[in-house]
């Protein structure tokens, strides 16, 4: 049962960041109302909190968190049973720096990679080239560590993570051709984990008068 004041969260499954929101609020413990969106009908009431109708948004009390690392910040700060934010705090420089080419550079190359007919492109395997070269850094820190920050998985892994997936899934056989073994060991156990078939799982899309129905599925993973 949620409680009423429980937040509620617009999201997509197979949107990357929405899918990093929805793994730093099961990290955190945070149980949400989940309205699951098809993004060819978004519905009102999203709009009316967050015009720019895009996912994720979170919805509080006092306030509408429209950006997928604000809502990442905001879970880790409300509870951190797994300690994601201390992780990259001894280098929180390196930490944004990771995240900031994920979500500039490599987004952009991903997107072109992916839906080269949106852009005007006859393919995006140029584009796939320039994106290749983010995942290479990756990889060269994944074999002198387990997880971006170090030993333990942590926020910076969380936020990338959906985003490297995403690449790989667009030709699979490529990406499985490429000689990056530690960021094909990072993102196999990501995609093996019970947070990620947690935060994968279908939901129903969400209309107005639904049933609440809480994520996770189960009160706590911690």
């Amino acid at each position: 049962m949620l409680p009423q004041d429980a937040p509620i969260l617009y999201s997509f499954r197979r949107c990357p960041y929405a899918m990093r929101a929805r793994l730093a609020l099961l990290a955190s413990g945070i149980r949400c109302e989940m309205r699951e969106i098809a993004l060819s009908q978004k519905p009102d009431s999203m709009l009316a909190v967050s015009p720019k109708g895009t996912v994720p948004v979170l919805v509080l009390k006092d306030k509408v968190l429209e950006e997928s690392l604000d809502i990442m910040h905001w879970a880790m700060a409300q509870s951190d049973p797994q300690c994601w934010s201390t992780a990259g705090q001894s280098n929180d420089a390196q930490a944004q720096a990771w995240v900031r080419s994920c979500d500039d550079e490599f987004k952009k190359n991903l997107d072109r990679y992916k839906y080269p007919n949106r852009y005007a492109l006859s393919d995006g395997l140029a584009h796939r080239d320039m994106g290749a070269q983010f995942l290479l850094k990756l990889n060269a820190q994944l074999e002198k560590t387990p997880y971006l920050m170090g030993g333990d998985w942590c926020w910076v892994d969380a936020a990338i993570a959906p985003f490297v997936r995403q690449f790989a899934r667009t030709d699979r056989d490529w990406f499985d051709a490429q000689a990056w073994s530690a960021l094909k060991v990072w993102l196999e156990n990501f995609e093996q984990s019970p947070a990620y078939s947690e935060v994968m799982h279908k939901f129903k899309v969400w209309h107005q008068g639904a049933k609440p129905v809480a994520f996770p599925a189960t009160p706590s993973m911690n």
